[in-house]
């Protein structure tokens, strides 16, 4: 089976290859091993080490596993919480609309 190649920007790798390893030295500081977590993520030793290299292929499901394991997985809803520019950009969006005069009804 073909599988296609994914491609990511640069600063998007060093984010991915950042969130590996900081699950890996999450999963050490636990003093968890790579079989255990793997066992209770149900997933392979080499789906894990692919997490903890910060593999773009590896679904986003499977982090999402692995965080559940080590007791991080509510770390995922920080994503985005506090989007200033996003706010910004709303904020200068908005329209303030203005009523149209009454008009008398005779």
């Amino acid at each position: 089976m073909y599988k296609k190649k994914i491609l990511l920007m640069p600063s998007s790798h060093r984010v991915l290859k950042e969130l590996g390893d900081n699950i890996k030295l999450a999963r050490l500081r636990r003093k968890l091993s790579t079989e255990q977590v793997a066992e209770r993520a149900n997933i392979s030793r080499s789906t894990l080490w692919q997490v903890e290299k910060g593999a773009p292929s590896v679904a986003m499901g499977i982090y999402g596993q692995v965080l559940f394991v080590i007791g991080l997985d509510k770390d995922l809803l920080k994503v985005a919480a506090d989007d200033k520019l996003g706010r910004k950009l709303q904020d200068a969006e908005l329209v303030v609309k203005e009523r149209a005069p009454k008009r008398n009804s005779k």
